[in-house]
């Protein structure tokens, strides 16, 4: 596997545009890409979404990654998973939206086949990821969002509230929730965290994954990537999901 830090030869340069271009020129490679628009994947889930064989599959993911297209990362649940995502940007490169149905499939223009009036955003502690995730979400759509976590912090965690303030999202009256089952179902979940993902979804309604590492306890700098992640990945899903108010 390539170094997580390391930066991807797609950036900035013209063979690195052409190193992306020449890895999505296969079609496999270019469905795994597309599969990856919104969601991030297990490599088994890859396989048998998109019956490619789990050998060939392996093939594909070392060249998408080789050319920083894709990163697989450790789950911080199961440490015996990996989820594959898509490097930030690689979404420009990329067709209207995923080539394969995702929960009844892409509209003509696209996007998403199911009305965002209101998101739930998911992890562990609620103190940090899903309420930036839902801050960001309404910021950017105007839409309704939720956040709720599987074991809610006492506090949001104060490096997150102070890193949401310097990128303008206030997180200074925030109080970490857990899941309301008995709530009205949103209609679009999306797990920030890995194990939130495999604990299972408290509702029967579409969900997506983000794979986003765990800031807390860490430096600000991991609070930063964080909010940078997640922004990235409201900005790709607002193109691609209905959004009503």
């Amino acid at each position: 596997m390539t170094d997580p830090g390391s930066s991807p030869p797609r950036s900035g340069t013209l063979a690195g545009r052409a190193a992306v271009h020449r890895a999505l020129g296969e079609p496999h490679r270019l469905a795994i890409a597309e599969e990856l628009a919104l969601t991030d994947r297990t490599p088994s889930q890859l396989s048998a979404r998109l019956q490619i064989p789990a050998n060939l599959l392996a093939h594909h993911l070392d060249v998408l990654e080789s050319s920083g297209i894709v990163r697989r990362l450790v789950s911080e649940g199961d440490r015996r998973r990996r989820y594959v995502t898509l490097l930030d940007g690689v979404a420009g490169y990329l067709a209207a939206g995923p080539s394969t149905p995702w929960h009844g499939g892409i509209d003509t223009a696209g996007r998403v086949d199911t009305p965002a009036a209101d998101v739930l955003f998911l992890c562990t502690a609620n103190s940090a990821r899903s309420p930036y995730a839902a801050a960001v979400w309404r910021r950017r759509t105007g839409g309704m969002a939720r956040s709720a976590g599987a074991a809610p912090a006492p506090v949001v965690d104060p490096t997150a509230v102070a890193v949401g303030a310097r990128r303008g999202v206030d997180l200074a009256d925030h109080r970490p929730t857990g899941v309301d089952v008995g709530a009205e179902p949103p209609t679009l979940q999306v797990t920030v965290c890995d194990r939130a993902q495999e604990d299972g979804v408290p509702f029967a309604t579409p969900v997506l994954h983000w794979s986003v590492p765990d800031p807390v306890g860490s430096s600000s700098d991991s609070f930063e990537a964080a909010f940078d992640a997640i922004e990235a990945r409201v900005e790709v899903l607002a193109r691609h999901v209905r959004v009503t108010a």
